[in-house]
């Protein structure tokens, strides 16, 4: 058999694009995107797609370039998923609530040469393109023009407002394209095809390149192991601009799916939508699955709703407390749960559920999702190791390591920084930087990012215990735990917590908490001190960003210069 090597009919390069051009033959006439009032079907969508990658490829748009996207999860941020690059350019969408100085610093770092830009952002895009060096070439501006877009006081934000500075608007592309147009296959399946910037819970983001063949991995990885089935109508509450939406975008497509899509939302917002649609499928944070239970979200007041169908919800980002996923799954939301990084797409690790676990209590059904789970069905491995010396830890639930892996959807390495590409790819793993446990049924379960473990007194303690513990009192609405600097312990637990609104009653005492904590945990794992706040600081994507706690608890201090005591 050694003859036999491979050829053009069997090795195409993989690419998840064509999953549209199949969409239109099989789900031409079914809806593909609806937002507000307007529908189109899955020939229409495959239609526009194509007239504005022509639009692109006839202004010179093509290989090597990079077009970048700063908007909402609107019909114009689907397409263009794969509008950009069927016109061979790399997609780069931009988390559209950053400052303009780090737009700024990565529009210059990626190299745009094209940006679409939401009416709501349009300030921000254009501050940030006067941060460039006068040398820096400008790159041509696109506006989505959308009458719903409005801004912070609800005015109207739409392209009658003047439009100084950018080329055309995005519906111009679509008019004078050609739907006929033969996009652009990739030479090779390991030609970039987006470039994103890793979330921002750290203050340095680093640009993530993925390739055709990462992403047509992952995606059909995504869609076998949540069992998405044809034709889903599926709620975009997670920002297309975060992982590209964990690959959705282009996996509704191979199923023929609807995607509703909505510029902003909260509790009431989304049963609304599910009440008027049909939802079946959505995902998102933890913080809204922390909305829905709670009715809390833009100060709406909106009561949780009981679901008169189940809904399917995936949620990552971060470790989801126990008593969040319980409080969800009472509503009748399915939760499923999974790990992912900016660095693999989408979701890699998920929390596989066994049937003999439905006969267990409520609460400890919720502690089993709690955990991140096991690979993927596409992916090769998934491990915890010593960050050292790279051997595997010890099954027992309790040894902590560095969680590593390795599969077809891992980056290709971050641009323009092959140090912190080697720093992460190493001996055959990519190193995530998240601490976890492996349990003795071979399932995962995170405990930290490594920044994030509170070293007190020669002990590592877990901020993500205690707040899965703090996220356990009625009250509690939000909590998060950095280290507090300690003359004594070197670092004690400092909780960040926020309240319940229109809960009645008196709020909590710092005392209280402390109370309640030391009830349900070792008295060193017990916050030193609890934090008010009115809402904790959020990425968009509702990772709540400790770098900030972080520094907030530094400048705190040291509780005092008397021992402190456990």
């Amino acid at each position: 058999m050694d003859e036999l090597k491979p050829s053009p009919p069997n090795s195409s390069p993989l690419t998840p694009l064509g999953f549209l051009e199949r969409a239109a033959t099989v789900y031409g006439d079914c809806p593909s995107v609806i937002y507000n009032d307007t529908t189109y079907t899955w020939s229409q969508t495959h239609s526009r797609c194509l007239r504005v990658a022509s639009s692109l490829a006839s202004r010179g748009i093509g290989r090597g370039h990079v077009v970048s996207v700063v908007a909402p999860n609107v019909p114009a941020m689907y397409e263009l998923h794969f509008a950009v690059p069927m016109c061979g350019a790399v997609l780069n969408n931009i988390n559209t609530r950053l400052d303009a100085r780090t737009v700024s610093v990565l529009l210059r770092h990626g190299g745009s040469n094209l940006i679409f830009v939401d009416p709501q952002s349009r300030a921000l895009v254009l501050e940030a393109l006067s941060m460039l060096p006068p040398s820096s070439e400008r790159p041509l501006l696109v506006l989505i023009a959308d009458d719903d877009a409005a801004d912070e006081v609800g005015n109207p934000l739409t392209s009658s407002r003047g439009d100084a500075g950018f080329w055309c608007t995005y519906e111009s592309l679509v008019e004078r394209g050609n739907p006929d147009f033969q996009w652009i296959r990739p030479a090779s399946e390991w030609d970039p095809m987006i470039l994103n910037y890793t979330s921002g819970t750290t203050s340095s983001p680093k640009g993530v390149v993925h390739c055709h063949r990462g992403i047509f991995s992952i995606t059909v990885d995504s869609l076998v192991d949540w069992a998405v089935p044809k034709q889903p109508v599926y709620l975009w509450t997670l920002p297309m601009f975060h992982g590209n939406g964990w690959s959705f975008p282009w996996g509704l497509a191979a199923v023929g799916g609807t995607n509703i899509c909505l510029r902003k939302f909260d509790a009431a917002t989304i049963y609304n939508l599910i009440r008027r649609h049909g939802v079946t499928h959505m995902c998102g944070a933890p913080v809204v699955l922390n909305m829905l239970s709670s009715g809390s979200g833009s100060g709406s007041g909106a009561d949780a709703e009981q679901l008169k169908h189940p809904v399917k919800i995936m949620t990552a980002g971060a470790p989801p407390p126990a008593a969040v996923l319980f409080r969800t799954e009472l509503l009748g939301f399915e939760v499923s749960h999974g790990y992912g990084l900016t660095e693999t797409e989408g979701i890699v690790v998920s929390c596989a559920w066994k049937q003999q676990w439905n006969r267990l209590p409520a609460g400890e059904r919720a502690r089993l999702k709690a955990r991140q789970g096991v690979r993927t069905v596409a992916m090769t491995e998934v491990e915890v190791v010593d960050p050292e010396s790279g051997a595997l830890v010890r099954r027992d639930g309790s040894t902590l390591g560095e969680i590593v892996l390795r599969g077809g959807c891992v980056m290709l390495g971050y641009l323009k920084d092959p140090e912190g590409t080697a720093k992460c790819m190493r001996g055959g793993w990519f190193y995530t930087g998240d601490v976890g446990v492996m349990h003795p049924d071979g399932y995962l379960e995170i405990k930290d990012r490594s920044k994030d473990v509170i070293i007190s007194g020669g002990e590592n303690l877990s901020s993500v215990e205690v707040e899965s513990v703090l996220y356990g009192h009625p009250a509690v609405h939000e909590a998060a735990v950095v280290a507090r600097p300690d003359e004594f312990w070197g670092e004690t637990p400092c909780a960040f917590v926020s309240i319940k609104a229109n809960r009645g009653g008196q709020p909590p005492t710092e005392k209280e908490i402390v109370e309640y904590c030391r009830s349900k945990m070792p008295h060193y794992m017990v916050p030193k001190t609890v934090v008010f706040k009115e809402e904790l600081p959020k990425t968009s994507t509702g990772k709540i960003q400790k770098y900030l706690l972080r520094e907030m608890a530094k400048q705190m201090g040291s509780p005092s210069s008397r021992i402190s005591r456990m």
